[in-house]
């Protein structure tokens, strides 16, 4: 067996699933460096995320992400248990998604749910006078229906996500390198090395780009056009004065969704027209909160007309701007430069299958579970957007 060297850039749950995925194959004999320059993570999206799973996609794939990763993370403290620890613990529940439709997007509604029961998603349709009755909670004036998911969706602990992945992938060998990569050592169909802030160079036999919401300008270093970028999300964290039996993750036609998140409940909504800017500073826009989230919230949900936010925190989505769907695979000419890049606030919940994906095309040159050449760079070259209507 030939050794490698295998360099990931970048060291949250993406690229730590990566390091996992690949040290715990046995047919992959060599070396895992992973350079993370921010090794507490204070500023990555994978422990400032929401940390949600679903199924309830409208793309197959997505779909069949989803199913793997929920399989993963209730199995995890025995997959990720590192030994003479305790098994780690994230915390999964699973009360649901819940995306409710007015008249105009019932049919999209519908044509998702049949995609998804086509796909194993255990979701199910349900009318007004069913979601009122389910959820007495909820306002279901100006509403044609729900879908709900009875299983395999709900949130989790995604920063205990990220210390599992990497505490078992260190200890199956991978190092982590505290450090900044700069530069790309590209040869004619290769990259041969990456180039440190602090002036050293790791020889490499296959690189992974899993830099969040910075890939774009990893790919630079390649000479690569990554339509990837840091686009700033507000969470809001709310007291509420009565209780919501049986809430789920409520995603509102308005665009702002809601989950109870201990004794509170966490909100967000994407930011307002005109607004969604590139590399923003990561703090919470509370103009979005008072002018477009609470009102909407209260008249779908009449409880929170007593709210009090109680904190609140901004991460980055890093949004690939194509299709707002991951970027995944190696690259069609430099064929040792794979992506991982671009997940549109759906990283914490993909990086399983995302993982497991890479390591298989880096070890065995093929997807050999999960086809995820859907979601490949070369759709995006041809300019042929992978179309996701549920996006959040």
């Amino acid at each position: 067996m030939t050794r490698q060297r295998v360099v990931i850039i970048g060291g949250g749950a993406i690229g730590s699933a990566v390091a996992y995925w690949l040290t715990a194959d046995p047919a992959f004999v060599g070396e895992v460096v992973v350079v993370e320059r921010d090794p507490g993570y204070a500023m990555a999206s994978s422990a400032l995320s929401a940390s949600s799973i679903r199924q309830q996609f409208s793309s197959p794939v997505n779909i069949e992400i989803g199913r793997f990763g929920i399989g993963f993370l209730r199995t995890l403290g025995e997959r990720l248990r590192v030994e003479g620890e305790p098994p780690p613990e994230i915390g999964l529940v699973e009360p649901g998604y819940l995306y409710l439709a007015t008249p105009a997007g019932m049919e999209t509604l519908r044509a998702n749910h049949a995609v998804q029961r086509a796909h194993g998603a255990d979701v199910v349709l349900l009318t007004p006078a069913e979601l009122r009755e389910r959820f007495p909670w909820l306002d279901v004036e100006g509403l044609a229906g729900g879908s709900l998911g009875l299983s395999g969706e709900g949130w989790f602990d995604g920063y205990g996500l990220l210390r599992a992945f990497r505490a078992k992938a260190i200890a199956q060998g991978a190092r982590y390198l505290k450090a900044e990569a700069v530069g790309l050592v590209r040869g004619r169909e290769r990259i041969e090395a990456v180039r440190l802030a602090d002036g050293g160079t790791l020889a490499c036999d296959a690189v992974v780009n899993a830099a969040g919401p910075w890939a774009a300008r990893i790919a630079a270093m390649a000479e690569v056009d990554l339509p990837v970028r840091a686009r700033a999300r507000s969470v809001f964290v709310l007291s509420c004065p009565e209780r919501l039996p049986g809430c789920p993750l409520l995603i509102d036609p308005s665009g702002f969704w809601l989950r109870p998140e201990g004794q509170h409940f966490i909100t967000g909504a994407p930011p307002r027209p005109g607004e969604d800017l590139d590399d923003l500073p990561l703090e919470p826009d509370h103009g979005l909160f008072e002018e477009v989230i609470w009102p909407a919230l209260a008249a779908r949900v009449p409880a929170f007309e007593r709210l009090k936010v109680v904190n609140a925190w901004a991460g980055y989505y890093e949004m690939n701007v194509f299709d707002h769907n991951g970027i995944v695979g190696p690259h069609p000419e430099i064929r040792n430069l794979y992506f991982a890049n671009g997940f549109s606030g759906h990283g914490i919940q993909q990086s399983p299958a995302v993982g497991r994906g890479i390591a298989e095309l880096v070890v065995h040159g093929r997807y050999r579970t999960l086809d995820l050449s859907p979601l490949g760079l070369e759709r995006i070259l041809r300019g042929e957007p992978l179309i996701e209507r549920n996006v959040i």
